[in-house]
């Protein structure tokens, strides 16, 4: 047997399951320390992910000052409907674009429909520069 031999072969054959083990190790490893950072630099911070159309725009009426008209104000005295569940389809509700008129310029109206408990309340919401109105109030059959 040559000394070059005997001084750079390893003591045991590496088998290809032992090599993969290692890359599975390191790559678990590598994830749960990527987890840890992003957790640790984005734990305390309100950041949210609203890539959908309809999570973009209920975010940005929720970032608004929101008002409701004189007919909404007279609906919600006289049933059973008050703010809170307004505020709730503001934030969980499901906008039908198609009934929306994005282009309108200065002000949008979108048209929003209740999801789980309000199904059947819709509202129109005017969405302006800083102040969103809401202009009607509507319970569907």
């Amino acid at each position: 047997m040559c000394l070059v031999n005997y001084i750079f072969a390893p003591e045991k054959p590496v088998t290809t399951m032992d090599d993969m083990k290692t890359r599975f190790t390191l790559y678990g490893f590598g994830f749960v320390l990527g987890l840890i950072l992003v957790f640790f630099f984005l734990g305390g911070k309100k950041a949210s992910c609203n890539w959908m159309p309809n999570d973009r725009i209920l975010n940005i009426i929720s970032q608004k000052k929101i008002s409701f008209d004189s007919d909404v104000k007279q609906i919600m005295v006289s049933s059973t409907i008050d703010s809170l569940d307004l505020m709730m389809i503001l934030q969980n509700g499901d906008i039908d674009f198609s009934k929306s008129q994005v282009k309108n310029e200065p002000c949008r109206n979108y048209w929003i429909q209740g999801s789980q408990d309000q199904k059947n309340l819709v509202i129109t919401v005017e969405l302006c520069d800083s102040l969103a109105v809401v202009k009607t109030l509507k319970q569907l059959p």
